[in-house]
């Protein structure tokens, strides 16, 4: 039986509990159901961090099977093994420096030729592979007829079909990596070549470096790379080779300028052998389920019109669901906490500064902000089955337009929109931009995209002020954001890049069933990740402000924080907020979901809520102005470390702090002002 778990040894020969340990890299293209398959080996016993020294994240989990114990590490996305992209040069350098006893390459049977060409460079690592043979289903679709055993004769590798969504086929990949690592599997692998003009040229590569060829790469492949012209491996050669023989090799490389076309040539030749031996395709003409719904998905009139409806149902169902939730975890939950706490403390005699700080400071603040809980868990629920079933590209390919108008395209849309998430990893997202100037003005517009921390914000104010308008308002500061976001990076690239422009080209995946299992540990691992945050950097704020409220006076209006407050206060009044409310902005600069904290902790009331006393004492033009701050205020902390440390650069993360600061406060008295008139 297949079941989760997590050694505390993570290599080795065996596990703690006597199990043999068997490594296993999973590789595969963007979109081939790679995390599901992950998920569904490993479920909650997975491992997230980055990569030693790398943004990019790691992922690692653990399962036991008859007897073995697997370590199960999910390589970065990618299409090749050539050193032109961080995945690609993580993904290659794990197999073949950390050797992996077996490496599991997931395609896509639906574009089967598409798929196969990183399975080409895999065969090259001389690591054992099975071939996970994913989404037989959407390839019988489309009206492909594959026959797994003649493909697995043809390849002389394991080939496992498999519909992960359904989890078919997982107990057979599992007994396929058992098999090769046993030795029970004829394993005899039929790599490709290059083809026949540069053969020669190869082994005269590999005649010169042999001495000198870096460990632990194989010398064959290394010579394989130069002709690709792979700049990691050149430059790893050049240092080891004396001047005489690098001469020679630079000669042969700049006689046969052409050799990469011969190489992928071969491959490409290679795969259509096994396409011919094992592949019946659709007879021309055949229109599948995917191309259907692309003529409007992918159109880019009626695309765009698509995503605004799929964007609006999901602010629709986060706030018809989740808004109810939250009042009444916030009425009966948060608040009979409270009482019952009081009550305790009172009970056995705790001083009053101690009732009122865990009451009013912890309660008050970090119990308020976990009442988001529902509110971000269907968020990221959505955000996950649009992932999941394959829309995400589609959102990238329709703005490709919108980005252009700002001197981007759509590969940038990707870190931005994973923003929506959390603008940290959409930041480290715009490694995948090769441009260095697209690279830096994405990672300067990253922090307009609305995270969901803005957004939980946003979710408990907008009821608030604006009832059964609500939905209409969020959806309206979120293309406020979005405005604000393309004016500025137009602007931005005609003032620092000379309106600079680059073609855009992508895959997009084909439309499948989404995976329940893999959305769900996706918004586990998520709203885990909040309550971790409730539970350490806003419960400390929490707690700060409480302290900034009570001394030196004992309330609130002789307070600390009144002091800072009424330095804020002029300020505040371009836009009818009061001193409170400018504290309550400047604590989401720690982190967003402060500002509801600091109001948590500030207007606290005994017999009312939050929502209750903010209708009562805030003004709604003001309630609108302090939203609209919030959604374009200065990044968090986090953000603003990350901003940072991807450009290296404390002048560029400065302009963007003061940039977006100039620009909210603009927006707010805007606002303010006009509904005031």
């Amino acid at each position: 039986m297949l079941e989760p778990h997590s050694p505390e040894n993570e290599k080795g020969a065996s596990s703690p509990d006597g199990k043999r340990v068997i490594r296993v890299a999973l590789a595969g293209q963007p979109n081939v159901g790679k995390s599901t398959v992950f998920n569904l080996l490993t479920g909650l016993s997975q491992h997230v961090g980055n990569w030693p020294g790398k943004t990019i994240e790691k992922k690692t989990g653990y399962c036991k099977y008859n007897g073995y114990l697997l370590h199960i590490i999910d390589l970065p996305g990618t299409y090749s093994l050539t050193a032109n992209s961080l995945e690609e040069r993580i993904a290659r350098n794990y197999i073949i420096k950390e050797r992996p006893d077996v490496v599991v390459a997931l395609v896509d049977a639906a574009i089967l030729e598409r798929s196969l060409y990183l399975l080409t460079e895999l065969l090259l690592l001389q690591v054992p592979v099975v071939l996970g043979l994913n989404m037989v289903d959407v390839a019988e679709q489309r009206g492909y007829q594959i026959e797994p055993e003649v493909l697995q004769a043809a390849l002389g590798i394991p080939v496992v079909p498999m519909v992960a969504t359904r989890n078919q086929g997982i107990k057979e990949l599992l007994e396929a990596i058992i098999a090769v690592v046993e030795g029970r599997f004829p394993y005899n692998p039929r790599r490709p070549e290059v083809r026949k003009d540069h053969r020669d040229v190869l082994v005269q590569l590999l005649e010169i470096i042999k001495d000198e060829i870096p460990e632990p790469y194989p010398g064959e492949w290394v010579a394989l790379k130069l002709l690709e012209g792979d700049a990691e491996i050149t430059k790893m050669v050049r240092e080891r080779l004396d001047d005489h023989r690098w001469e020679e090799v630079h000669s042969l490389l700049k006689a046969h300028e052409d050799a990469i076309l011969d190489v992928a040539g071969g491959r490409y030749e290679w795969i259509g052998r096994m396409m011919r031996a094992a592949v019946v395709k659709p007879r021309l003409g055949q229109i599948g389920l995917t191309e259907r719904l692309d003529r409007v998905a992918a159109h880019p009139v009626w695309g765009l019109l698509v995503m605004a409806f799929i964007l609006g149902g999901v602010f629709w169902l986060t706030y018809t669901i989740g808004s109810p939730l939250q009042e009444w975890l916030e009425s009966y939950v948060v608040q009979t906490l409270a009482d019952f706490v009081s009550g305790y403390l009172e009970a056995y005699g705790a001083p009053g500064w101690v009732q009122r700080a865990v009451v009013e400071g912890i309660i008050g603040g970090a119990g308020t902000v976990l009442t988001f809980l529902p509110i971000l868990f269907i968020f990221f629920a959505a955000l996950g089955f649009l992932e999941d079933v394959g829309y995400m590209a589609r959102m990238a390919y329709v703005m490709d337009r919108f980005m252009h108008f700002i001197g981007l395209h759509g590969k940038s849309f990707l870190p931005l929109f994973l923003g929506f998430g959390c603008n940290v990893p959409g930041i480290m997202g715009a490694r995948i931009i090769e441009d260095e100037k697209a690279r830096l003005l994405t990672i300067l517009l990253a922090p307009l995209v609305p995270c969901t921390a803005r957004m939980a914000v946003l979710a408990f104010l907008a009821p608030v002020f604006f009832g059964p308008r609500a939905v209409m308002v969020s959806w309206g500061l979120v293309l406020l954001n979005l405005l604000v976001l393309a004016v500025l990076g137009k602007l931005l690239n005609l003032v620092l890049f000379h309106g600079e422009h680059m073609a855009f080209i992508m895959e997009l995946p084909l439309y499948h069933i989404p995976n329940l299992r893999t959305i769900g540990i996706t918004v586990w691992r998520r709203s885990l990740a909040f309550i971790k945050k409730a539970g350490t950097i806003i419960l400390a704020v929490s707690v700060l402000v409480w302290v900034l409220a009570s001394f030196p006076g004992g309330d609130v209006s002789h307070s600390v924080l009144a002091w800072v407050g009424q330095k804020l206060e002029p300020i505040g009044r371009f836009m009818g907020l009061d001193a409170y409310m400018m504290v309550a902005l400047l604590t989401s600069f720690i982190a967003k979901e402060n500002a509801v904290a600091t109001l948590g902790v500030i207007y606290r009331a005994e017999e009312e809520t939050l929502a209750t006393v903010l209708q009562r004492m805030v003004p709604v033009e003001a309630g609108l102005a302090f939203m609209v701050m919030e959604m374009l205020f200065i990044p968090c902390v986090a953000t603003m470390a990350t901003i940072h440390q991807e450009t290296g650069s404390w002048r560029w993360t400065a302009f963007s702090v003061g940039l977006l600061l100039v620009v909210s406060f603009l927006a707010g008295v805007i606002v303010y002002q006009c509904l005031s008139l």
